[in-house]
């Protein structure tokens, strides 16, 4: 089973063009199978209408790094089992 887990020179396992991603808001956690080469922007719309959260008030991490509508699994180089974070915006200054 080991041999079906590693793979060499970043390979996609046979039968592996979908991955298994978490998105996690810290508080509710959704699993999505999507392919590598899907736009996240579709999941990232799904976690959102899931939780009842407004697009455009959140922000989704991966590796630390914020997660643009037309990147893919593929693009970011992850992996099955790889979480993304969702973090609400937040717009820093005061107002005068």
């Amino acid at each position: 089973m080991s041999d079906n887990e590693q793979n060499g020179a970043g390979e996609a396992p046979a039968g592996g063009d979908h991955l298994n991603i978490k998105v996690t808001d810290g508080n509710n956690e959704v699993f999505f199978k999507i392919k590598r080469t899907t736009k996240l922007d579709k999941l990232m719309k799904a976690f959102c209408d899931r939780q009842g959260k407004d697009p455009s008030t959140v922000r989704f991490l991966f590796d630390g790094d914020k997660v643009l509508e037309g990147d893919t699994p593929e693009k970011l180089d992850m992996s099955d089992g790889d979480t993304l974070e969702v973090f609400q915006e937040q717009i820093g200054g005061a107002l005068l």
